[in-house]
């Protein structure tokens, strides 16, 4: 069997290609677009409700890839940049105002207060970017809690911040100095905060 190095073609890095891209070669956004397609809208569609949704913030998200660039300082790799902008695109589209409606033909005051209270309360309730970034940071908390924590730490933390006992009680339950538990639950929420 012969060799053949010619007829095997190195795909081109992320950063060549947006080297490329910068001196106006708009075939290397076609193939960005096609590297990360797929990635980016199944990122987007476990975070919104629709697919009309996920096909939408997707395209958004590439024209602002396009537009900005410029602004890639290579600092992260290109992959981190483009997930970050996803992100901050999904991120706006929830925070985006959603201004409550009226129905037109309201018989009664009564009917107008009890839809103005409905809207106020929907306001109120998380987005599904909010729950879904909320079980992130559950499991990434939950992560660190298991390997990075001690298991007098573990159980500080779910005593003090679980149960809600107060450090004198739980200071008199462990035989300890309130300092003591109060230091040891400082470091235990110092390495937990800095994940």
């Amino acid at each position: 069997m012969r060799k053949n190095d010619q007829s095997a073609e190195i795909a081109p890095t992320d950063a060549e290609l947006v080297d490329r891209l910068r001196k106006g070669d708009e075939t290397s956004f076609s193939t960005l677009y096609s590297r990360y397609f797929k990635r980016i809208y199944h990122f987007v569609d476990k975070r919104v409700a629709t697919q009309a949704d996920a096909e939408e913030i997707t395209q958004e998200v590439f024209i602002v890839v396009f537009s900005n660039i410029e602004s890639y300082r290579g600092e992260a790799s290109f992959t981190a940049w483009v997930f970050g902008i996803t992100r901050r695109v999904i991120a706006g589209r929830f925070k985006r105002k959603r201004h409550p409606t009226v129905p037109l033909a309201e018989d009664d005051q009564e009917s107008a207060a009890q839809h103005a209270r409905t809207a106020r309360t929907r306001s109120d309730l998380p987005t599904p970017l909010d729950v879904c970034e909320g079980r992130e940071r559950i499991a990434q908390l939950n992560a660190t809690l298991q390997s990075r924590l001690n298991p007098e730490q573990r159980m500080l933390i779910h005593m003090h911040h679980i149960d809600e006992q107060p450090i004198s009680e739980i200071a008199s339950a462990l035989h300890k100095s309130e300092d003591a538990v109060k230091s040891n639950l400082y470091r235990a929420r110092k390495i937990l905060l800095a994940r």
